[in-house]
């Protein structure tokens, strides 16, 4: 596929390579934090100025909502907004974000157009979640403002070496444009402040039994990013599925009267309506709005950390997030003995058929954390920032 050519990777070099990749990453940028973690970093860093971030992004209604919140908030700076192919294919999200871009009045925001389709897979969309044009069915003009000519992994590349070690990716769709720019530029991974994500589950997925769609569309770029080294936030089902939109919340999004809180409730209403269509009792869940909220107050959720890894040959499991943890389960350690079994802890492949000599491959000889998981949140605190912001109120 024209993707592999240009990555130069087959699936045996990718499983070979991603093993050398994570014990070569740069571990000691990943902090030891406790469950229940401090503020996040834009609060924490509020006088240090505005933090810079990417948005990688495929909207999408929840996606939507997460632009525009992103877009209200003065802890950020957006250096730009890179589109990506999921929920809807690209020539859907891409003028989608540049709708948002002109509804918050932000066009001084780049936005960059990224893949078409995954690594190594073909495109599978949430339309049946999004309304075929991404926004629930909620219609705007076509966009006035064009992409910037350069495509998202190169802009991605260019934007963080412009800015080494500032740079946080807050990813909220597939991961192939964060993956092909990491793939362009081998140190690139080291210039990256942090990843924060709206992807993965360790409870189960949502279009198929173990994977949440975002990491489902791509696994294999989903698997290098977390391979790669880079401190990653993951905020995934275990969380958004906590945060239902509801009417009430359109109803204060329709009383404010600024554009953005125009457009919210213009797209909340569409898609509350389209969920009601499909059968659900509930309106949908506002997945990547949360990974936003996430990076601007770490405090609306509580955190553990694993190690994860992303399953790419199953034939059932494709795309399933697996969340390692000498802690974790039923039966609890004294803290001398949970030191000892992380420190014994191998991080394991599939046992070996009886076709072959071969031994189940060690990934890693012991446990060492990757990812700080989101596992609860304060779905109250979060919609008070959400729509507060979103409202001006």
């Amino acid at each position: 596929m024209e993707w592999q050519r240009r990555l130069g990777i087959t699936r045996r070099e990718f499983v070979t390579s991603s093993a050398a990749t994570l014990a070569a990453g740069a571990w000691s940028r990943q902090t030891h934090a406790s469950e229940q973690l401090s503020p996040g970093t834009a609060e924490q860093l509020a006088g240090a100025g505005p933090l810079r971030v990417i948005i990688d992004t495929d909207p999408g209604v929840d996606d939507a909502f997460a632009l525009l919140l992103a877009m209200r908030s003065p802890e950020l700076k957006i250096e730009g907004i890179t589109a990506v192919a999921g929920n809807v294919p690209l020539d859907l999200t891409l003028p989608n974000a540049l709708r948002m871009v002109e509804i918050a009045g932000r066009t001084d925001i780049p936005v960059a157009a990224g893949a078409k389709g995954p690594l190594v897979r073909r495109l599978v969309t949430a339309a049946y979640a999004h309304g075929e044009n991404g926004l629930g069915g909620a219609v705007f003009p076509e966009p006035k403002i064009k992409p910037v000519s350069a495509p998202a992994a190169e802009f991605i590349r260019a934007t963080v070496r412009g800015h080494p070690g500032e740079l946080t990716l807050i990813t909220v769709g597939p991961l192939t444009n964060v993956a092909t720019a990491l793939k362009m530029d081998s140190e690139l991974a080291g210039m990256i402040r942090s990843i924060v994500m709206m992807g993965g589950s360790l409870s189960g997925g949502n279009i198929t039994p173990a994977a949440e769609f975002n990491v489902y569309v791509d696994p294999e770029a989903a698997r290098i990013v977390f391979q790669s080294g880079i401190p990653v936030t993951m905020v995934g089902l275990d969380v958004t599925r906590k945060t239902s939109l509801t009417d009430e919340h359109v109803r204060v999004l329709e009383s404010a009267q600024n554009a953005v809180s125009q457009a919210a409730a213009k797209i909340a209403r569409h898609a509350i309506d389209h969920n009601r269509e499909r059968g659900f009792l509930v309106g949908p869940n506002m997945h990547d709005s949360l990974a936003i909220a996430a990076f601007l107050n770490r405090s609306l959720l509580k955190w553990k950390e694993y190690y994860v890894d992303v399953e790419t040959a199953g034939e059932l499991t494709a795309g399933e997030t697996l969340g390692y943890s000498p802690t974790a389960g039923d039966l609890r350690r004294r803290p001398e003995a949970e030191k000892q079994a992380a420190a014994n802890m191998a991080i394991r492949g599939s046992a070996p058929t009886l076709a072959t000599t071969k031994t189940s491959p060690v990934l890693r000889d012991e446990f060492v954390p990757n990812c700080n998981v989101a596992i609860d949140v304060d779905s109250a605190r979060f919609f008070e920032l959400l729509i507060g912001r979103l409202s001006g109120k």
